[in-house]
């Protein structure tokens, strides 16, 4: 199959992007999209599509503090965003100034402590970090929260909580997995007292999820890459719930994409591991049944990744039904429940 980027495009006006979150998580509008039929619902009816043979999945990553602001040696500004850390002392990062840093170029960042500039990759910055303290320590003691790209505004102090998900745990996205915000604790309360089991992955989500693609043929496309964990005790608790016939219900495409990661060859496998598997439609899925996810950007890779599990052609509706009504849109917005398309 043969895809194209214009083929991931719609129209989106602008004052339908959430520009911030709603006064309670669980306050959203839920979009369920099974095949051709789509209904309009509401976040807090997501147990009435879940039994309890059911699993829901979880990503339990933690955003930290990513941007970073400070000044070359020249004195000219810049600012950082961290994409990824590398290790302990190293990180790979979007940098923003007048002009690009060179190898072998320190940036003074926080008017605190100093980076070395190592090279670059495609789009990114690789810095070395002072040795005192990691990478995340300094971001959570000196940098700011990222929000994304199309919030036109900074950070307020609401987004401290309201930009994480109540089950956040490991620190290291610096994007939130944003269809775990929708749930507060008793919207999680009500699904495990209706028996639907719970289990986590952590994948940190890097700012490369922003990225445009910038190739019209798919093929082209190469994809960013993410860390992720899968627990042993989730592939028990997967291999459980297939054994009882129940569903696995990936929250958010960051959980989706850890599980299939871990599973590329059919089998599913504990451990750590980077990805960069980019989804389209022809995938065979290995082990997500349904997905909650939010609305995405037109021509991004997650569009694709939600085309190749829904279908094509009914996420195209879904888009076209979800802009009439004016859902809200992004990380901010509001949500969808996918059922996988027949194989």
């Amino acid at each position: 199959m043969t895809l194209t980027l214009d083929e991931f495009d719609y129209t989106l006006p602008e004052r339908l992007i959430a520009q911030a979150p709603l006064p309670e998580r669980s306050a959203s509008r839920m979009l369920v999209v099974d095949g051709a039929r789509l209904r309009d619902e509401h976040i807090t009816d997501l147990p009435s599509h879940l039994s309890d043979k059911d699993l829901l999945v979880l990503n339990d990553t933690r955003v930290i503090h990513a941007r970073l602001f400070g000044q070359k040696a020249t004195g000219g500004q810049v600012e950082v965003l961290i994409e990824r850390p590398v290790g302990e002392h190293e990180a790979i990062a979007q940098v923003r100034a007048s002009k690009s840093p060179k190898p072998g170029m320190t940036l003074r960042l926080a008017e605190a402590f100093e980076v070395e500039v190592l090279g670059r990759e495609g789009d990114f910055f690789h810095l070395r970090f002072p040795a005192d303290r990691s990478v995340v320590d300094y971001a959570e003691t000196y940098g700011a929260l990222p929000l994304p790209p199309y919030i036109d505004r900074s950070a307020a102090e609401a987004d401290e909580t309201r930009y994480q998900t109540v089950f956040a745990q490991h620190p290291g996205s610096v994007a939130a997995p944003t269809a775990g915000l929708h749930f507060d604790d008793a919207l999680l309360d009500r699904l495990r007292a209706q028996g639907v089991q719970t289990a986590t992955v952590t994948l940190h989500v890097g700012a490369g999820t922003y990225q445009p693609v910038r190739v019209q043929n798919l093929a082209e496309h190469r994809m960013h890459r993410e860390r992720y964990l899968i627990p042993p005790e989730t592939v028990e608790a997967i291999n459980a719930t297939r054994a009882r016939g129940g569903r696995v219900v990936a929250v958010g495409t960051t959980s989706l994409r850890a599980l299939e990661s871990a599973a590329a060859d059919g089998t599913l496998r504990a451990g750590a591991a980077e990805t960069e598997l980019f989804i389209t439609p022809g995938y065979a899925f290995h082990v997500v049944d349904a997905l909650l996810t939010n609305f995405h950007l037109p021509k991004s890779t997650l569009l694709m990744l939600v085309s190749a599990f829904a279908g094509m052609a009914p996420i195209r509706a879904a888009y076209q039904h979800a802009v009439a009504q004016e859902y809200r849109f992004f990380s901010y917005g509001d949500a969808m429940f996918l059922a996988r398309r027949a194989s």
